[in-house]
């Protein structure tokens, strides 16, 4: 155990993946509860948008949702996301995590079915809802060290 995965302690930054959007939440320091923190597009800006993030914030390590197949097989998506959780490894100098999303998704929008929404606000809101939702049940099983660790990509050889 304990083979360089996010700690104990300290607030996360959890994140769902999305082809047009990324979903951020965030937890307490006492890793109890997660809440959603903003939806950003997954366009050009997001480089300077996770820097200044990262920059003011004191995350301690970032949970990234894994899209499975109900086999649990993985996807075009699966890479996809574990290709970003790669590059927020390498921006953040965090360690990042991939935790498997397979069950949240669904339950984010049910969620959000039953808060009477228009249509287009709980578009905006499903995503940040997803990451809270993919934050919370990482940490409800305890931050667990065998969740798939993203190594940072390795920097360039000196010279």
């Amino acid at each position: 155990g304990g083979a360089g995965g996010v700690g104990l302690r300290g607030p996360l930054l959890g994140v769902d993946y999305g082809t047009k959007r990324i979903g951020l939440a965030a937890c307490d320091p006492g890793r109890v509860i997660a809440s959603p923190l903003d939806t950003t597009p997954n366009d050009h800006t997001k480089d300077a948008y996770f820097r200044a993030l990262f920059a003011r914030s004191s995350f301690v390590g970032v949970v990234v949702g894994l899209p499975l197949h109900a086999s649990g097989e993985e996807s075009d998506m699966s890479r996809e996301a574990r290709k970003f959780a790669a590059w927020l490894a390498g921006l953040s100098g965090l360690p990042v995590v991939m935790w498997d999303e397979r069950y949240t998704s669904h339950a984010a929008e049910d969620a959000l079915l039953g808060a009477k929404l228009s249509k287009k606000k709980r578009k905006a809101r499903v995503d940040r809802v997803a990451a809270q939702m993919i934050l919370q049940t990482f940490i409800d099983a305890g931050s667990p060290d065998d969740s798939r660790l993203v190594a940072p990509p390795e920097p360039p050889p000196a010279g």
